[in-house]
């Protein structure tokens, strides 16, 4: 008989199994049932910790993402937010886009599973990232300290979605993306001094 988890370890193991069915199933095809058998414990373990499937559904995306975000330091504001940015338009694209993708489409029906992405969505991770690049940015002198500001961090991320509700489609062109960086973010950014 095997050691029983708990606490963190059970948490860990019930993520993993969430993620793993979000990968193969997609949010639809999540169930309690099947995240509990590939998590080797019940539902009663999980219900504890989620009330419910669609606070599982995003914690379980939140855990795919905090194992994905990039940190990019190539040394300039400019590098880095393009990198930033170049990834994120490759993962919207990908296997783990698609999972956010369905989970935005089930939550047009869900008004909980919406509410629960905007409040605990992998958004503030990303916040966190960007704003380690205005810091550090601002520490080679390349930025003023007060653009380390949340609304600035955000701004490219956010004309990014912009472009993807537009087209329609998960991938912008390049050349948008280092618009988005040279045409507005830069600019933003040294203007907030």
């Amino acid at each position: 008989m095997g050691t029983r988890r708990r606490g963190e370890q059970l948490e860990r193991a019930i993520l993993h199994a969430a993620a793993e069915e979000l990968r193969e199933s997609g949010y639809p095809g999540m169930t309690m049932d099947r995240v509990a058998a590939r998590a080797g414990t019940n539902k009663n373990a999980i219900y504890r910790r989620w009330p419910n499937r669609a606070a599982l559904g995003v914690a379980a995306y939140r855990h795919l993402s905090d194992a994905v975000m990039p940190n990019p330091d190539t040394g300039t504001l400019r590098g880095d937010a393009l990198e930033m940015l170049r990834r994120a338009n490759e993962t919207w694209s990908s296997p783990h886009g698609a999972i956010l993708r369905g989970l935005l489409a089930a939550a047009a029906d869900d008004p909980e599973l919406l509410t629960l992405m905007r409040e605990r969505s992998g958004g503030d991770t990303m916040d966190r990232v960007w704003l380690a690049i205005l810091e550090r940015a601002a520490a080679r002198g390349e930025a003023p300290a007060s653009a380390a500001h949340h609304r600035v961090a955000t701004t490219p991320m956010m004309l990014l979605r912009a472009e993807y509700a537009m087209r329609g489609h998960p991938s912008v062109p390049d050349e948008v993306l280092v618009e988005i960086v040279d045409e507005v973010f830069l600019p933003l950014v040294r203007g907030h001094g």
